[in-house]
């Protein structure tokens, strides 16, 4: 797999160049989707449930960036409440990750793709009333 380069957002002022690694883009579009109701949680491999189990937040947990050429592309994995429509929900993480991207970088997403991993069934109201 070939390393991802830093993205380049400076203009040419004479001061330096301002670059941003894809893990910090990672950051801003987890804690982003974070805010949307409907999100019940955000799907990580293995390396990052071992270092939430340390006690450290992985905000970037189930975010994938991808630099190509001349865009940038996000992938989401997400499990959302059940009881909440999902292209609703979709569309608001959607709107949400672009809107703090462009806040924050200045930079121009092409695509955020939402992939729903999974559903949150409410447990602990379904054992209240089974008793």
């Amino acid at each position: 797999m070939a390393e991802q380069s830093l993205v380049n957002v400076s203009k040419n002022t004479g001061l330096g160049k301002v670059e941003i690694a894809p893990e910090v883009i990672e950051v801003i579009a987890g804690i982003a989707a974070s805010e949307i109701d409907g999100l019940a949680s955000m799907r990580g491999n293995f390396a990052t449930g071992v270092v939430e189990r340390f006690g450290k937040k992985s905000h970037s947990k189930g975010v994938k960036v991808e630099l190509t050429e001349n865009a940038i592309l996000i992938d989401l994995y997400v499990v959302l409440k059940f009881g909440f429509s999902i292209p609703e929900v979709a569309q608001k993480l959607q709107t949400n990750i672009r809107q703090a991207i462009k806040n924050m970088t200045a930079l121009e997403i092409a695509e955020i793709n939402i992939h729903v991993v999974g559903v949150q069934m409410e447990s602990d109201n379904l054992d209240e009333q089974n008793k």
